[in-house]
C-alpha cells in the first residue's frame, strides 16, 4: 500500500467563502498512480472546514444562510472575550462542520455522487491563506 501526502493552497475571501476543491483533489489522486483506496482531505486551522454538497449558486446561498441562522456572526461569544478577535462564530461553525473528510476511490476515480463536490468552507472573519492536506492511501 502506498501513502502519498500532498497539499492544496487556497486563498479565501473570509467568512462565507465556499471553494470547490473537487478538481484539485481529483487531480492529485489521478497523479498518485493509486487505483483503489481512500483519500483524506484535512484543512489546517480552526476556523475553516470541509464538507460536500452540490456546488451551485442556490445551495451556496442556502449554506451561508444556514450558518448565519445556526451561529450568527453578529453575536458575542465567550471566545471573543478571551481573545478579542471577534471570530468566535468562525470557530463554532468550523467545529460544527469539521476539518476533514474521507472519500474512497475506485479505478482512480473519487466515489462522489453526480452532484457531489468537495467544498472548503472559510468561516474566519478575514481572508486567509489555507493549507489543505491531501493524504492518499491505496494500491
Amino acid at each position: 500500500m502506498k501513502i502519498i501526502t500532498k497539499e492544496i493552497l487556497e486563498d479565501t475571501k473570509g467568512a462565507g467563502d465556499l471553494v470547490d476543491i473537487t478538481e484539485k483533489v481529483t487531480a492529485l489522486v489521478e497523479k498518485s498512480g493509486t487505483r483503489d483506496g481512500n483519500v483524506t482531505v484535512f484543512v489546517v486551522g480552526s476556523t475553516a472546514a470541509l464538507t460536500t454538497f452540490e456546488y451551485e449558486p442556490g445551495l451556496i446561498k442556502d449554506v451561508r444562510e444556514l450558518c448565519e441562522k445556526l451561529i450568527p456572526a453578529g453575536k458575542r461569544y465567550h471566545h471573543d472575550d478571551t481573545w478579542g478577535d471577534a471570530n468566535g462564530f468562525s470557530h463554532l461553525r468550523s467545529a460544527l462542520f469539521g476539518p476533514s473528510i474521507v472519500v474512497p476511490f475506485r479505478s482512480g476515480k473519487l466515489a462522489l455522487g453526480t452532484w457531489q463536490q468537495l467544498v472548503l468552507a472559510e468561516f474566519d472573519n478575514r481572508p486567509r491563506h489555507r493549507q489543505v492536506v491531501v493524504q492518499i492511501m491505496g494500491e
